[in-house]
């Protein structure tokens, strides 16, 4: 399997919550386990069967992230000169050319994107149309509503 992009706060992200679950959220289960076995019969015993399902899910939960962190390719875009071009971890600020409207998004890595945070996958069709692109450059977008042309605005190397 390939490398896979992310930034310095994707991956902190990550491991913040692989560390949640192995520290806080393991230890806890199994104690809930022992407590529910303590009270007798496990066939008829919801709380047991609640607490190994939880286990079950943490478990993989664990395994997803250890499986992603040894994939990632952490990319610090602070460290990367500021040329105008786009590329993975910046922000850029595009104009909606029919509209006029405009927005800001920053490209990140599938794991963290998110809209409401105007956090887009460097796999979602409106990066891969501004991949390569520079400030001043007129992209068209292939969306849902048809084609849409944003003008790119401004380009930063925000951590």
């Amino acid at each position: 399997m390939s490398r896979v992009p992310m930034t310095v706060a994707g991956e902190a992200a990550l491991r913040a919550e692989l560390e949640q679950l192995k520290t806080k959220d393991r230890p806890k289960v199994i104690a809930d386990i022992a407590e529910a076995r303590a009270h007798g019969d496990l066939k008829e015993n919801a709380e047991y069967h609640a607490a190994r399902e939880q286990q079950g899910f943490i478990e993989g939960r664990i395994r997803e992230l250890e499986y992603k962190l040894s994939l990632a390719q952490v990319i610090d875009v602070s460290k990367i000169p500021h040329t105008g071009k786009v590329i993975f971890g910046v922000t850029v600020s595009l104009v909606n050319l029919d509209t006029d409207e405009e927005v800001s998004y920053q490209i990140v890595g599938d794991d963290e994107a998110d809209i409401k945070k105007q956090k887009i996958s460097v796999n979602s069709p409106i990066a891969r149309a501004l991949i390569g692109k520079e400030e001043g450059d007129v992209t068209a977008v292939n969306t849902p509503a048809g084609m849409t042309e944003y003008e790119i605005t401004r380009v930063t190397h925000t951590v």
